[in-house]
């Protein structure tokens, strides 16, 4: 039987991006904070990651001003005063909260785990019979990132499907890999039409998670992807388009974001070490 997630090694690049994502969370899963204190460690990484992918859907905000709010009990509110990007908000912090919960499916039936993260993202922002629902021929769907036109529902069912077959067979694939995969996949489909994008990235994460490189989950990949925001839309148009070779790019910038992720959470670490704020 082929391996088509393995065989995505032999792109140019990809070794060296697997190998780069590998070293810099190993180095943070060896921190001596997470002896003791990983599940602090997991909680900020979940707030961060969750800021940073809003950010990338065009909803930024400081984090410290999203602490300060979330720790009122309020509801977020962006500097400029856009509801919409509020609830946005809001929501990426609950996806990114309840992550765990979605582990177990995930593991089992990966189109029922996406369906519940479109629901726990999008559940302020959608009508209700929308949510977790695979959009229909000719409504409407957002496109942040420019990749142009969607596959059509039947394509996005297909493909959808396929994905899961990958996810739930045996692979030589490590994490990083098939991480993107996962990512730019959902990013192309556009499966839901609305948020998708925290969708693909909160998949991408659960499959760090999953894969064990990252079981704690203290490492936030979405802050390497914002990090690299004047790259991540053009990499994913090269994953749509670009054929083999923009596919091993995209997954050089994978690499990347998981390595500054990691970097992320090792900060946090070494915060909580010297007794700072995280």
């Amino acid at each position: 039987m082929t391996d088509p997630l393995a065989a995505l090694l032999d792109l140019p690049g990809v070794p060296e991006a697997v190998g780069r994502a590998r070293t810099a969370v190993d180095g943070l899963l060896g921190h001596r904070v997470l002896r003791r204190r990983s599940a602090e460690v997991t909680a900020e990484s979940a707030l961060r990651g969750a800021r940073a992918s809003a950010e990338l859907e065009g909803a930024g905000i400081e984090l410290e001003r999203l602490r300060g709010q979330l720790l009122a009990g309020g509801t977020v509110t962006l500097p400029s005063k856009d509801g919409r990007g509020g609830q946005l908000v809001e929501g990426a912090v609950r996806l990114h909260a309840e992550l765990g919960s979605v582990l177990a499916a995930w593991r089992h039936s990966p189109r029922q785990a996406l369906a519940r993260l479109h629901v726990l993202v999008a559940g302020d922002l959608v009508e209700a019979d929308a949510l977790g629902r695979p959009r229909p021929a000719g409504a409407p769907y957002e496109d942040p990132l420019g990749l142009g036109p969607a596959p059509d529902p039947l394509e996005v069912a297909a493909r959808l499907d396929g994905l899961s077959r990958l996810l739930t067979s045996p692979t030589k694939a490590p994490a990083v890999v098939v991480a993107g995969v996962v990512q730019g996949e959902l990013l192309a489909l556009r499966a839901f039409g609305s948020l998708d994008g925290l969708v693909a990235r909160a998949a991408g994460r659960l499959v760090l998670i999953e894969r064990g490189l990252d079981p704690k989950a203290v490492s936030a990949p979405e802050v390497g992807h914002a990090e690299l925001h004047h790259e991540y839309a053009e990499a994913a148009r090269d994953y749509v388009h670009g054929g083999p070779a923009g596919v091993a790019r995209w997954l050089d910038h994978c690499g990347s974001a998981v390595a500054l992720g990691a970097r992320e959470g090792l900060a946090v670490c070494e915060a909580i070490q010297r007794g700072l704020p995280a």
